[in-house]
């Protein structure tokens, strides 16, 4: 059986890795908003022509994954001891069909959802902590946000479509 590493990531999740007989190395990280990444990594003795993969999971996804490859639901279990009550922090990959591609940040609490901070946004191999709202995303750009999973969810779905869900009082800007 392979030696699995368990990393708590505070307001993220949990990430479990583990390296095959092969070589490979490989990890989940199970998100408290209830999806995983399935990533392979590498490091400097693997060199720098190394192809590193990330594949995003729903909860169904990864289920369904797990018991593909006979694996149980413990993930569930020690997430939810690491649960933060009401914070969520998460990150977005900007794709080329994605609404925020190439656009600026902007204000969402201007749009409605208040009490969500993009924490920074991870270009290559640089982060830039807390970025204006005039900070232009590319495709390839990682956004990490904190706030409630909710917030986060419906920021992830404004990325993704130019769209905001309806709005509830708790999003609606004070005196909006």
């Amino acid at each position: 059986m392979a030696d699995v590493r368990r990393v708590k990531l505070p307001g993220v999740g949990v990430l479990h890795t583990f390296i095959t007989d092969d070589g490979g190395k490989c990890g989940v990280i199970t998100h408290r908003s209830g999806h995983s990444d399935l990533i392979t990594f590498s490091d400097e003795a693997d060199g720098a022509d190394v192809t590193k993969v990330s594949l995003r999971l729903s909860e169904d996804e990864a289920h369904t994954l797990a018991e593909l490859l006979g694996g149980t639901r413990i993930t569930e279990s020690l997430s939810a001891l690491d649960q933060i009550p009401g914070l969520s922090i998460d990150w977005f990959t900007v794709d080329y069909d994605d609404h925020i591609a190439g656009q600026p940040l902007g204000d969402l609490g201007a749009r409605g959802v208040v009490g969500l901070t993009v924490v920074a946004v991870v270009r290559g191999d640089a982060a830039n902590p807390a970025p204006s709202g005039d900070f232009k995303v590319f495709p390839g750009d990682t956004l990490v946000v904190a706030g409630s999973p909710e917030k986060v969810a419906k920021a992830f779905s404004f990325y993704r479509t130019g769209e905001l869900k309806h709005r509830s009082p708790v999003d609606a800007p004070p005196g909006g």
